[in-house]
């Protein structure tokens, strides 16, 4: 009988468990290449405002949909907040969006204190501007140009495991972009928890 228990409780501990990680498989992107994105405006942790149009002067605006709660985006915190701090010093500006409707902003912002997380982080009440952008994971990325215009969209490299990860497709299109080269890989599929929207 304490058998049948055990094995009661562990079963309903994995489905509550996977009911809130939501793990989604990979996706292709969504969103076309070289579309212009619509300006949006979202307030940051603060309360300021920032529009997409207040960094038209940038190289590139990287846009990171992240998560306090997902085990998939937080086993990218490092790579999330080194990768920023390599090249915001070199004109590209990164933004954090968290779309989540149960991460409220005193959560974000404990959340970004203890993991390093310097650069603006976006809240995005409603997941408006996921709607807009179609993004479904945390983490996605979202590369644009100064302009506006979709240049790379999808994971930040290939492997949630930083010591198997083979491919750093992320800073490999922010490179190219720097180079003024082309992106030459501008789709990845990106993977990780599924964006929680209001209903």
């Amino acid at each position: 009988m304490s058998k049948f228990i055990t094995l009661l409780t562990l079963a309903l501990v994995f489905t509550a468990c996977t009911k809130h990680e939501a793990v989604a498989t990979e996706k292709q992107a969504s969103t076309t290449l070289d579309t212009v994105i619509t300006n949006f405006s979202l307030p940051d942790i603060n309360g300021k405002t920032h529009s997409l149009t207040d960094y038209k002067s940038s190289k590139a605006i990287v846009l990171m949909f992240i998560s306090t709660e997902c085990p998939v985006s937080n086993a990218y915190n490092s790579r999330m907040a080194a990768i920023s701090k390599d090249y915001s010093s070199k004109d590209i500006t990164f933004l954090g969006i968290n779309s989540n409707k149960a991460e409220d902003v005193a959560a974000i912002t404990k959340h970004a204190a203890e993991n390093g997380l310097d650069f603006t982080i976006l809240k995005d009440n409603g997941n408006v501007v996921a709607d807009q952008l179609a993004a479904s994971f945390t983490p996605e990325i979202y590369v644009l140009s100064g302009d506006l215009k979709l240049l790379y969209h999808g994971r930040i490299d290939d492997k949630r495991r930083l010591e198997e990860v083979t491919s750093n497709d992320l800073q490999k299109a922010l490179d190219e972009i720097l180079a003024g080269k082309p992106v030459s890989v501008s789709s990845t599929k990106a993977f990780g928890c599924t964006i929680k929207r209001v209903d």
